[in-house]
């Protein structure tokens, strides 16, 4: 039997703290069913705390009055450590939410690394205070710390979300309050204890795992400046609501639908050692994953029995398993969300070409086969709503003409994918669909350069220096006639 991790105090400011409430939040694993573990639930109060040790860090404290090279010299250090500790913390996140480990230490451990790496580089570079000649008089545009940042993280990638939001954060100034979701808290432990080694000033990092009430409470309280948010449409819906009673600013990243195109000139191997991996990922809970992959009708049939073939071929199991491809979903209602849109596709008219259910003899834990649906139109709900599991849709087209279209005809822009012989006619491809990130011929995101939504997907951009203006506010000086700038010392 696994024994239980549990934790007492909350991390405030940077100090193991008693909580102020008496809730506790128990971390079940997806792949037994048993309560893994158990921390404290922050309560409003405890917010109200960290709010206020933040906002003292924020206002009078050293962090942001540090020079570049100081803060960066800290989130260095984090991410070194992480380094260190990826395989208890790919561990730790596969036992809660159920990502095969294999993919954990990649996407749930280094990927965090790479995610610190690039905003430091991004951060270099950045022109944190630029001289312009204005059409008046000279002028001087500076770019400070934005303030208090809350940040609300999902259960489904914990660590490398928060790394999106810490690194710019943390590189810019800001003073964070992390709020990890109830299903997967425990690996957010040793990220405190990595950043309180690392030396960050007191107040600049509080983490606090609480449900959607205390979330609601953080987003909505006063003496945050800004909240970048990931997580559904309808709760990224409810952040927006909540904040603009205090024009509180906002970046959301949401959900996607995203399609996989695969031209008529496709090679057939390469195209779907491709696809697989990106729509079944994270056992596809991932905003990201190629959910809809579109075939031309004079090969749907050849891809649809490759594609099937292989999405059977996954292995199923236990997460912690370095064999498993395909782990459980992170909660029970997860599990039935997935059931029910399989059902649901079987009603619309689509056909099962393989999965469709529980895996035979796994009547523990919350499995879903990986299902790929066949003969599916665009309409029909399984290809319109995101499902966030094993779930995938073969949708057949004519023309490119109709591939484009049927790739725009969604509520979200996140991400998607064309697969071609021809490079240059898929970034042409990739010109006329309305996708924040958008692939040829691979599936990657690169973290130098933009992340976001269009549409439904979200408000804002993550990663590159898009995502560090975000936790930026642009401040204009101006200068009278005549001035001439000092020479550049280099510095921030």
């Amino acid at each position: 039997m696994t024994e239980l991790v549990e934790h007492g105090k909350l991390f405030i400011g940077g100090e193991w703290t008693d909580p102020l409430g008496s809730g506790t939040i128990d971390v079940v694993s997806p792949h037994t069913e048993q309560v893994i573990g158990r921390v404290p639930h922050a309560s409003t109060a405890d917010v109200d705390r960290a709010v206020a040790v933040a906002r003292r860090a924020f206002d009078e404290g050293p962090w942001p009055r540090m020079s570049l090279d100081e803060r960066i010299a800290v989130v260095t250090r984090i991410k070194d450590a992480i380094a260190v500790r990826h395989e208890e913390i790919a561990r730790s996140i596969s036992s809660q939410n159920g990502s095969p480990y294999s993919w954990s230490v990649l996407a749930q451990a280094l990927g965090p690394m790479m995610v610190y790496d690039a905003a430091i580089t991004v951060a270099r570079a950045f022109p944190w205070e630029e001289h312009r000649q204005g059409a008046l008089s000279p002028i001087l545009v500076r770019h400070e710390p934005v303030g208090v940042v809350a940040a609300v993280i999902p259960w489904n990638v914990p660590q490398f979300v928060a790394a999106a939001k810490l690194g710019p954060a943390l590189i810019s100034g800001c003073a964070v309050i992390l709020k990890p979701s109830p299903e997967a808290p425990l690996d957010s432990y040793i990220l405190a204890d990595i950043a309180r080694e690392a030396g960050l000033p007191e107040g600049v990092l509080s983490i606090l795992p609480a449900d959607r009430e205390v979330s609601e409470y953080l987003v909505g309280h006063p003496g945050i400046d800004k909240i970048a948010f990931t997580g559904s449409v309808a709760a990224g819906r409810r952040v927006m609501e909540v904040a603009a009673r205090n024009l509180t600013r906002v970046t959301l990243e949401l959900g996607g639908k995203s399609a996989a195109v695969i031209l008529p000139d496709a090679d057939l191997e390469s195209t779907i050692a491709g696809i697989v991996p990106a729509a079944w990922m994270n056992n596809g809970q991932a905003c990201v994953a190629q959910t809809r992959v579109l075939a031309p009708r004079g090969r749907y049939d050849e891809i649809a029995e490759a594609l099937a073939a292989a999405a059977g071929a996954l292995v199923v199991g236990d997460p912690l398993d370095p064999a498993t491809q395909l782990g459980p979903l992170v909660a029970q209602r997860q599990q039935q969300r997935s059931l029910d849109y399989i059902k649901l596709g079987q009603e619309e008219g689509a056909k099962v070409l393989t999965g469709g259910g529980r895996p035979a003899g796994m009547d523990r834990g919350w499995y879903v086969e990986p299902t790929l649906f066949g003969d599916v139109d665009n309409s029909m709900r399984i290809a319109r709503e995101e499902i966030f599991g094993p779930v995938v849709c073969l949708i057949p087209y004519g023309d490119e003409a109709e591939a484009v279209r049927i790739a725009n005809d969604s509520e979200f822009g996140l991400s998607g994918s064309v697969w071609t012989g021809d490079v240059e006619h898929g970034i042409d491809f990739g010109r006329r669909i309305r996708t924040g990130v958008f692939n040829v011929n691979t599936f990657s995101l690169d973290m130098l350069g933009p992340f976001g939504g269009y549409k439904n997907s979200g408000v804002g951009r993550e990663f590159g220096p898009e995502g560090l203006s975000e936790y930026l506010e642009a401040k204009m000086i101006c200068l009278p006639g005549g001035y001439v700038p000092p020479a550049p010392t280099g510095g921030e």
